[in-house]
């Protein structure tokens, strides 16, 4: 096979990994159990390899989806049967998995898939299983998530990941813990982490720190997918599940302009905002609406209406950047996380110059979950070129182009430093 047809499918197996891998994992759980979680997931992991080796070679199936679905059935099924025989067990267990998945194909009710993953995600999120675990499972389950892609959206290490998996999934199996939706009053007390989930693998689409796009849409599709079936059900869409919608909509209306043609960064000040979507932005002034409702208010309001000053300024010199730094101000006492505070500079910047917004960073310059952040030398960089400091603008941005695998964001990088050299030169 020609090397430009391999990796047609191996994107394509990568694109169907995100989008179609929880999906098929929600489906199976339900007929496998709970307890078999890992069974599944190793299942459907087998189906994507097999796509890997079998289509560049027999072609890529007319539903590729379908096939995926219906390899990792047979597969989860074998396992069952080699485990059975292992144990001399009884065959009825997997004859009843045999009655139930006969006539089980690739679900295709839009209904019935949304009912598996909602049961999924509140599953994931019980609370018998360790609050720090529950997102990196949702991640891993729902969202196609590996360990390493977990730890740098948890700005943590790997090692501390995969150990809450393993806990995660012990505490399901000693604690027999159901596939199941619970009682509406324990569904609201697990919303938040599961809108902590959705937030993770948004923020992760939307910021991707490897690869050829500074955005993973296909992520971020899911996550906006995800949030509208958690805000559309009677008892969970609440006023913050609303908010989160809305902050999804207001950040992938700019996706279409957040790169040039040639594949390079575009700054929010570089955007040509007519290429926003704008029925995203109404569907997320929609959702606004509805996240009034009500007197609690959580960081997904108060980072949706920053979102949505973004989303309705006319051109970037006509931000409100006073309203956005009151969001930020709120957003720093509600919350207080270091990336918060490296975002409140930069409206500081805006209103008071890049000289505050230096000022504003130095309490988080060392703070431990920056470390790897390319994002906070990239902005001190950027605060240093404004204020027409060549050098330590230079060492900002060299430190940030180590911190990050992006290729968009590294080229940006390296024509800053270029720019800077040739200024110097001059």
């Amino acid at each position: 096979m020609a090397e430009a047809e391999a990796r047609d499918v191996s994107g394509l197996v990568d694109h169907l990994f995100r989008h179609s891998a929880g999906r098929i994992v929600s489906s199976l759980t339900r007929v496998f159990g709970l307890a078999d979680l890992e069974l599944v997931e190793d299942a459907v992991q087998e189906a994507l390899e097999k796509a890997l080796t079998h289509w560049p070679f027999r072609g890529i199936p007319d539903n590729p989806g379908g096939w995926l679905f219906a390899v990792a059935r047979n597969a989860a099924l074998d396992r069952v049967r080699r485990r059975t025989r292992r144990a001399d067990a009884t065959d009825q267990i997997v004859e009843l998995m045999e009655v139930k998945l006969a006539h089980m194909a690739e679900p295709v009710l839009s209904r019935e898939i949304a009912d598996d993953q909602l049961r999924m995600i509140f599953t994931c999120c019980h609370p018998e299983i360790p609050a720090d675990a529950r997102v990196a499972l949702t991640l891993k389950t729902i969202g196609g998530f590996d360990v390493r892609e977990i730890a740098r959206a948890f700005l943590a290490e790997e090692r501390t990941v995969a150990q809450r998996l393993v806990r995660a999934k012990r505490r399901i199996r000693e604690q027999r813990i159901p596939f199941a939706m619970a009682e509406p009053e324990m569904l609201l007390a697990r919303l938040p982490s599961v809108l902590d989930v959705l937030y993770l693998m948004f923020n992760d689409g939307y910021n991707a720190l490897e690869g050829d796009e500074i955005v993973r849409r296909d992520v971020c599709a899911e996550a906006l997918r995800l949030i509208e079936i958690i805000a559309a059900h009677p008892e969970t869409g609440r006023p913050e599940t609303h908010a989160l919608a809305a902050l999804f909509c207001f950040q992938a209306a700019r996706f279409p302009a957040r790169q040039d043609p040639s594949g390079d960064l575009l700054l929010l000040s570089e955007q040509d905002r007519r290429s926003w979507d704008s029925a995203l932005i109404g569907q997320g002034a929609r959702h606004m609406e509805r996240a009034a409702a009500g007197d609690n208010l959580t960081t997904f309001h108060l980072e949706a209406g920053v979102a949505a000053h973004h989303a309705v300024a006319p051109s970037f010199e006509e931000t409100d950047w006073e309203a956005i730094l009151g969001f930020y101000d709120k957003l720093v006492r509600l919350a207080g996380t270091p990336i918060i505070a490296l975002n409140r500079a930069v409206a500081v910047a805006m209103i008071d110059g890049p000289a505050a917004g230096l000022a504003a960073i130095d309490g988080i310059v060392d703070h431990p979950a920056l470390a790897r952040y390319y994002l906070l030398p990239a902005t001190r960089g950027e605060f240093h070129r404004r204020l027409d400091e060549p050098g330590p603008a230079r060492r900002c941005f060299e430190d940030a182009l180590r911190m990050t695998k992006s290729e968009p964001v590294r080229r940006h990088l390296q024509q800053r430093i270029a720019a800077l050299a040739a200024s110097a030169e001059s």
